[in-house]
This record gives C-alpha cells, structure tokens and sequence, in this order.
C-alpha cells in the first residue's frame, strides 16, 4: 500500500509548483549526489568487504580467528551516529586539528583538512558501516565454494593470485553484487548521514517538502525518484546473474587450505583486516563511550528514561508483530497446495528495499484520510471528536515499521521452517492435532531460538531507524533516535552521544549473535 500510495499521488497530483521550483533549483544536485554515494560506497565496501574475506578464508596470520567474527561489528553502528563521532572529532574545534594547530603552530588558514561534512565524508562513513554486508556473503561464498576449485585451479598451474582473480572472485561474484546491493539499499534509505553532513539527496528532499514545504505531492514525487533508484540497483543486481550459474559440483566438503603467511605478510593482512574494524566500530565506539562519560546528556534521567521507554516499546511492540505475522505467513506458505501464498509472501518482502522515507510517505498519506474519516464519523453518531485515532499515536508508525522490517522476520522464519521435515507434520497429524495444534506444539518449539532471533533483529532496526520516525512520530514524542539526529543538529554532539551509544549497545546483541554464528559454522566447516 505505501508503494501504490506514493505512485497514486504522482500519477493524480500533476506538476505542482514546490516540483517546477525542485527541478529548476535542487533536483539535478540530488541527482548528482545520490549517483555519487552509489558508486563511492558501492565500491568501497565491495573492496573492503571482499578483501577482508578472502584474507580472513583462505590465510593464516595473526588474529584470524578474532578477526573473522569481529569484523561484523560495525553493522551496529548506525551511519548516522558515526557522522555525529567523527564530527566532533575531525572539525576545526575538534581535538585532532586542535592538536595539529598546537603541535605545528598553525593558524586557521594556514593548512588545509579534509572536510568531514561533505560527499566524500559521506561515502566513507557508509563504506566503514556497511561493508559487512559484502563480507559476511562473500566469506559464505568462498567457504562454500574454496576446496575442489581451488584446487583444480593450482593443478592446472593458477598461484594465489590467479586462483583468486581466474576462480575464486568469478565464483562469488553472485554474493559481491548481492551484498553490494544491500549497501547501496541502506546508502539509498539514508536520511541521518547525509541530512546532518549537508549532502542534498531525495531523502533530504523528501523530508523538506513534506515539513518546510507542506506539499504532499512534491513530496510523493521525490519519494517515486528514490524508489526508482531503489528499483534500478535491484534490476541491475538481477541482470549482473544473467543466465550464469554459479553452482558448486564438489562433492569434498573439506576445509579450504590456508596459507600460512609470512610475519610481514601476516602483519600486513592483520592491518588490512584491522583498519576497517577500528575506523567502523572501534574508534567511534571509544569516542562515543569517552563524550558519554566525561559530559553525556545534559537531560539524563527521567528525561532519557522517557526516550528509551518509548524506543523500547516501538521495537518491542514491532518485534513481536513482526514474529506472529512471519509465523503466519510462512506456515501459510508450507501448508498451502497453491504458489499463491508464496507469491504474496515474495511480495511482502520486497518492503525491505523501500526507503524509509518513502514508507513514511506512503502510509501517512492514507492513513491521515482514513484517521479524518473516522474521526467524522465518529463526531457525526456521537457529536464527539476523538482526534487522530491512528496518527495522533504509535499504531500508524508501527504499521510503517512492519511494512519495511517484516521481511527480515520472514526470512528468518522461512529459513528455519524449511529445514523442518514435513514428515514432522505427517506424525502430528497422525496424533490427532490439527494445523494450528501442530503449529502451537510442533514448530514453534523447534523455531524458538530463530524466532528471537528474529525479534531481536526487527527489534535493533527499529531502534536505529530514524526517516520513518522523524516523519511519523506523534506530537511531543521522540525516541532515543529522534533525540540523537536533534542535538546533533543543534551542534551539541556530546549531549547526543548519550542517546547514540544507546542505540549502539543495543545494536551489539545481533552482530553477537551473528558472530557466534560465523564461528560455528567456520567449525562445522572444519
């Protein structure tokens, strides 16, 4: 419905003028920007991410087993929040040029720095952020696909280099354009980053012609531009297949076999793998930590208690929506004797790929109407007004959030359900329970620990988000999100480190969970 929503109103609004004066001011800067971050992240966290795999698969050296877990880390770091951190510590008042201007003598002006706050700035903190998404994949790829071809590849005379170049890299090109993709997803969707570094994309834009602006319509145009970028990164990812398979006919199972560098070599690949986890978690997480220490929010207390109450409920009330409704759907899936439920459920899932922003266009849109008639209706057969039923609280916000992270739940169920026999099923049935009886006492037993793992991860996406949240909050309601994204805004980046580390340690328990993950199947593997 948001999609179709944000569609309607292009197709019915006609041109108004807040979009005659974005296209003859802004519209070609937020062209040029959005391109701009694609490939600047897109490349950064395919190298990053496919550089760091193929050391940590395929070579022994110092800090291996630690670094093949622990580079998963930055994904809990919202882009946003590694904006705010490396502002206040790269600005001219901040402690490194600060340093520099006491060590050489300098004055303003007499030397030159690289400006956080701008395009390339952005690009960087989306490749530090995001390129696990191209490792994780890319290291499943090489694990799976490392034993038979590479070592057909050295019989027929292929050293480290050409294996990687002529076999391994040819054959996880699938998983670097997939995880790629999803980086760009997330570049896409981004409003924090770019908003606070001044960067002017269809996010920003959305986000101003709905508040400063008031035109709903120049907003649902922006919010199709950015959907049709969306849509275009998916269809090239799609077309990147082609008709190649990339399939592994090795029937050995065994482990790839490292090479064990050299102690230059190895510090060298330890650096390598070193840099992308201190530059995307370590750092920022030790300047969070130090400015939430030394001076933090000057409102902690029930102040915060408030923000993180509010914040915990969204996630929580989302979390668990979003189990019931995967649950649901994907046991619909299995029991139906039609491909139509799994057609539906394909569908679902696409709203992961839809910004943020643009959700929150597509559903405030209708959902005002609805609340205004219901609203009349109400004061018509009662002579009261009861206000904004849906918009005026959370349940309009929730629906937002579970139109874009419900796929993550369903993934994970549908995961985890299929590796159920229906044999399972059969014998229940056998007993006399029915289906739901079945559902109740079988699988969900069997699901536990994916459905909370599930929950957990809707859970941590919704804490992070912050488009949606900016533009659907109720009134006098923020979020420990919200709150961050504001003192930031203000300049005042060591209040907001309170509500960022937060959001951070929060982010923490998936990427655990992921990482144990990493390790036992590195050990089934073995």
């Amino acid at each position: 419905m948001p999609v179709l929503s944000v569609f309607s109103n292009v197709l019915v609004g006609g041109t108004s003028a807040t979009w005659a004066h974005l296209a003859d001011t802004v519209l070609g800067e937020f062209l040029r920007n959005t391109v701009i971050l694609c490939i600047g992240a897109g490349l950064g966290v395919a190298s990053i991410g496919v550089t760091t795999a193929w050391l940590t698969t395929m070579h022994d050296f110092p800090g291996r087993r630690f670094f093949e877990w622990a580079l998963v880390l930055p994904l809990a770091v919202p882009a946003y929040v590694m904006a705010y951190v490396y502002t206040d510590t790269l600005q001219f008042v901040g402690p490194v040029q600060t340093w520099l201007r006491e060590l050489f003598g300098w004055r303003a002006g007499d030397y030159w720095f690289p400006d956080v706050r701008s395009v390339g700035g952005a690009v960087a903190m989306f490749m530090f952020v995001l390129y696990p998404y191209v490792y994780m994949l890319v290291r499943t790829a090489f694990l799976e696909r490392a034993s038979g071809m590479l070592e057909a590849g050295r019989s027929l005379g292929l050293g480290p280099w050409g294996s990687f170049f002529r076999v391994s890299l040819p054959l996880a090109r699938p998983a670097v354009v997939a995880g790629t993709a999803l980086a760009l997803m997330e570049t896409l969707a981004d409003f924090g980053t770019v908003a606070y570094f001044g960067v002017q994309t269809f996010t920003t834009g959305i986000y101003r012609a709905w508040f400063s602006l008031g035109d709903r319509i120049a907003a649902a145009q922006l919010s199709a531009s950015l959907l049709a970028f969306v849509i275009l990164v998916l269809l090239l990812e799609r077309a990147s297949r082609g008709r190649a398979r990339f399939n592994n006919t090795s029937r050995s199972a065994a482990r790839p076999v490292r090479k064990r560098l050299s102690p230059a070599a190895g510090a060298l690949a330890a650096f390598a793998c070193f840099m992308p986890l201190f530059l995307g978690f370590l750092l920022p997480g030790f300047l969070l930590l130090k400015m939430a220490l030394v001076e933090g929010d000057a409102q902690f207390g029930a102040r915060f208690i408030d923000l993180a109450r509010n914040s915990f409920v969204l996630a929580a009330v989302t979390a668990v929506l979003a189990v019931v409704l995967a649950v649901l759907l994907a046991y619909a899936a299995r029991l139906a004797r039609s491909r139509l439920p799994e057609m539906l459920n394909r569908i679902v899932a696409l709203g992961y790929a839809v910004p943020g922003s643009v959700i929150a266009v597509g559903v405030l849109i209708p959902v005002t109407r609805l609340d205004n008639q219901i609203a009349a209706a109400w004061e018509a057969a009662f002579g009261v007004n009861p206000g904004l039923v849906l918009t005026g609280g959370i349940a309009a916000l929730v629906y937002a959030y579970l139109s874009r992270f419900l796929t993550v739940a369903l993934h994970s169920v549908e995961s985890s359900l299929g590796k159920i026999t229906p044999n399972m099923d059969d014998a229940s049935r056998s007993m006399g329970y029915g289906k739901w009886a079945t559902l109740g006492r079988v699988h969900v037993p069997i699901l536990r620990g994916s459905l909370l793992t599930a929950g957990l991860l809707v859970f941590v996406d919704v804490m992070k988000e912050l488009p949606a949240t900016l533009v659907m909050r109720p009134f006098n309601f923020d979020t420990l999100a919200t709150q961050a994204h504001t003192l930031a805004a203000d300049e005042r980046l060591t209040e907001a480190s309170t509500a960022a580390l937060t959001i951070v340690a929060v982010g923490l328990l998936p990427m655990f969970i992921i990482s144990r993950q990493i390790v036992r199947g590195e050990r089934v593997s073995t």
